[in-house]
């Protein structure tokens, strides 16, 4: 396992999650809002799975940034992630990611660095390319069509107000500056491999939705790294969907049923459904496109999906796995990385 690129090397030898030498865990959590369930109350569930994760020894919890999606209550992320900070002791916390087109690098490093000051050695700034919603949502957030053009040299921007060596262009990120937050780029393309490969950053793959490239991502990027000052060896992160009940048939059960609730709320535009037409809907073809997003999933009891995320990771090439709870509601999620450790 390579040292954790937000750790000095002198405490590079975190335990894992698990109280396995091999298998580091860390948590995406995406603030589902459930059905039935309010933003409130999916905050609070975030709010309740970070502090979980702190005790039971999970090393990292992410938010990602989504727009325009009722299912997903995570689009202020700095804001979710300074709740969560001020209501947890160790962990560390981050974006998992920002959407750095959508936003001025200074912003970003203003907003990161106050929760730096904040929250000293916590917080994780991990970066993504992608709009992270639609292109109408997109014109709402004021943000240029082609401001992903520019990815590679907003990140160096923001990573130079985070060292706060000097003025950038006369600017000096305040709060922000000499926080040095740790930088991650994220991606499910090549695109986002070869720039944490040549920045010397680590790079994390967001194959819970978006497996086809991993193994060719990750191969990439730890063919063309090159150290930097922030990482000496290449470091990935991988995700994976759980779905962890006390038994495997229970777990086949939920999993069926998020499944079915993916495919309603990807391809259903707000309608209702019938068993049959949901049913049938899943078995279309693009139904099968929207579950086969979930081809990296572990369902079933827990030492069935220990042991299928051992095999991910060899597979993967990850040094560390980032799980994301898929159950429906918030209780079992909370199970789902409870049971996860009892597995140990």
């Amino acid at each position: 396992m390579q040292p954790d690129p937000s750790t000095p090397a002198a405490e590079s030898t975190y335990p894992a999650a698990n109280g396995t030498d091999d298998l580091t865990l860390s948590v995406l959590d995406l603030a589902v809002v459930g059905g039935g369930s309010t933003v409130g109350e999916a905050l609070r569930g975030s709010e309740e799975m970070a502090r979980l994760a702190e005790r039971l020894g999970y090393r990292r919890v992410w938010y990602a940034e989504h727009h325009n999606m009722s299912s997903i209550a995570s689009a202020a992320t700095s804001v979710l992630i300074a709740h969560v900070a001020a209501r947890t002791s160790t962990i560390r916390l981050g974006s998992g990611g920002i959407m750095l087109p959508n936003h001025s690098p200074l912003t970003v490093a203003e907003q990161f660095g106050t929760l730096a000051e904040l929250h000293p050695g916590r917080i994780d700034l991990g970066l993504g390319r992608a709009p992270g919603t639609d292109q109408v949502t997109l014109a709402a957030l004021r943000r240029d069509p082609a401001a992903a053009e520019h990815f590679p040299e907003d990140v160096l921007e923001l990573q130079a107000y985070l060292a706060g060596d000097g003025a950038v262009g006369g600017i000096r990120a305040t709060p922000g500056a000499g926080t040095r937050v740790p930088l991650y780029i994220l991606g499910s393309s090549l695109f986002g491999a070869s720039l944490a490969a040549r920045l010397g950053l680590p790079y994390g793959f967001a194959s819970h939705f978006a497996p086809q490239a991993l193994t060719e991502a990750v191969q990439l990027y730890r063919r063309e790294f090159r150290p930097s000052g922030q990482l000496g060896e290449p470091y990935v992160i991988a995700a994976a969907n759980i779905v962890v009940e006390p038994t495997a048939e229970e777990a086949e059960e939920e999993l069926r049923a998020v499944t079915r609730s993916r495919v309603a709320t990807f391809l259903g535009r707000g309608r209702r459904f019938s068993e049959e037409e949901l049913d049938a809907l899943v078995e279309s073809r693009a139904g099968r496109q929207v579950a086969s997003m979930m081809q990296y999933t572990g369902a079933g009891d827990p030492l069935q999906v220990n042991a299928y995320l051992q095999r991910f990771r060899e597979h993967s090439g990850a040094d560390e796995v980032m799980v994301v709870p898929a159950s429906r509601r918030v209780e079992g999620r909370l199970r789902s990385l409870e049971l996860l450790i009892s597995a140990s």
